[in-house]
């Protein structure tokens, strides 16, 4: 099934750039996901199905993989050997980006629409998160509300996919320099996106009591 989409393992050199946490990440204008398909196939059994994609021509690389879904997940919308019920799929994403509100809108859409397909995002970094009133913050937040458990990538995240999407030739995963800093230091900045009232509530009851120090 895997051989239908970008069947090859990515390169190490490959992995690294663009799945690298840096703050200034300048030329990575493409988006990698590597992803894992699950199905249930009975009380004690799994399907799994593994593979990466990146962005097309005119194409973002999440409705990419949204295109791939009747490969991806048979019976998702009807199976004839399940008597037309839905089966149920669970899929992971490792991006090396966020995805952008466009892309956020439509998969939430989706997803409200296929109750079920359960999707988990991972991260490695923030794509136009910056500012107050970037739209990718609120597209994020509507992946929220649509169910989507979107997280920040950690070390074990890199060497999982390290482990099952890269010809890493029996080498072992080496982190960088700053990988857990900026991982600790995104997933902090995901949290009061996700979470702008709680967060803000928390730093103003903090700047009261003098435990906030302004930047």
């Amino acid at each position: 099934m895997i051989s239908k989409l970008d069947s090859i393992l990515l390169g190490q050199k490959k992995f690294i750039y663009h799945y690298k946490n840096v703050r200034w990440a300048r030329g990575r204008n493409e988006t990698y996901l590597c992803f894992v398909v699950k199905r249930r196939l009975g009380p004690d059994s799994l399907s799994f199905d593994f593979g990466h994609l990146r962005n097309r021509t005119g194409c973002h690389v999440e409705l990419l993989f949204l295109r791939h879904l009747g490969v991806l997940c048979p019976g998702l919308w009807g199976s004839a050997e399940a008597g037309g019920r839905r089966l149920s799929y669970s899929v992971t994403w490792f991006c090396s980006w966020s995805p952008c509100f466009d892309c956020s809108c439509r998969l939430a859409q989706f997803l409200r629409q296929t109750p079920n397909l359960k999707l988990r995002i991972f991260v490695s970094r923030l794509y136009f998160c910056d500012s107050e009133e970037s739209g990718a913050r609120e597209g994020l937040r509507m992946l929220k509300n649509a169910g989507v458990s979107v997280t920040v990538m950690t070390y074990k995240d890199y060497f999982y996919c390290w482990q099952n999407f890269v010809a890493r030739k029996q080498s072992d995963f080496k982190a960088w320099e700053g990988l857990n800093q900026n991982s600790v230091r995104l997933a902090r900045k995901l949290n009061r996106i996700l979470q702008p009232c709680e967060t803000e509530d928390q730093r103003d009851a903090f700047r009261l009591l003098g435990l906030l120090r302004e930047p």
